[in-house]
């Protein structure tokens, strides 16, 4: 989410998104059958304003929550949510195990087959690409770019954990 608001235009707000994106599962692992219902009650906990319950319980809309999607970064963390899965999935099936040397056409073969990573739900990511006002083929190569430029970083601080 910090790469998407860096390279949309949001810079100056790049912490807010990038903490949307650490914190929109936060209820899932808990309480899965009721994500985004008990996310507002966890955030409340810790004196989470508004904007911050609003984004993290609209990124599951239609799937849980009718909180819709309003501003860009909602719109980018909806969609690129069930699209970071996907290309999580396409990446460990690499030899690699890697995004850096996954090309755009790879990921389309592998968005277009059902069967592979079939809980990642092409419609909402569709839906997503919709609400940003993008073709699927920009959400797909932005995103890609994204998990492709962070992934050393992530690497590293999930080895902390």
């Amino acid at each position: 989410m910090r790469w998407f608001a860096e390279h949309l235009g949001h810079g100056q707000e790049a912490d807010f998104w990038a903490m949307c994106g650490l914190l929109h599962d936060l209820d899932f692992e808990k309480f899965p059958n009721e994500h985004c219902q008990k996310a507002p009650e966890l955030l409340a906990e810790i004196g989470a304003e508004a904007e911050l319950v609003h984004a993290v319980c609209s990124h599951a809309y239609g799937m849980g929550s009718e909180v819709k999607p309003e501003h860009e970064m909602e719109k980018v963390l909806f969609a690129c949510d069930e699209l970071t899965g996907l290309i999580g999935a396409a990446a460990r099936m690499r030899p690699s195990k890697s995004t850096q040397d996954m090309e755009l056409a790879s990921l389309k073969k592998k968005f277009k087959d059902k069967k592979f990573a079939a809980g990642c739900s092409r419609d909402v990511i569709k839906q997503g690409a919709e609400m940003l006002g993008w073709e699927l083929d920009k959400l797909l190569d932005l995103t890609l770019q994204a998990m492709r430029e962070t992934e050393e970083t992530v690497k590293t601080e999930m080895e902390k954990i």
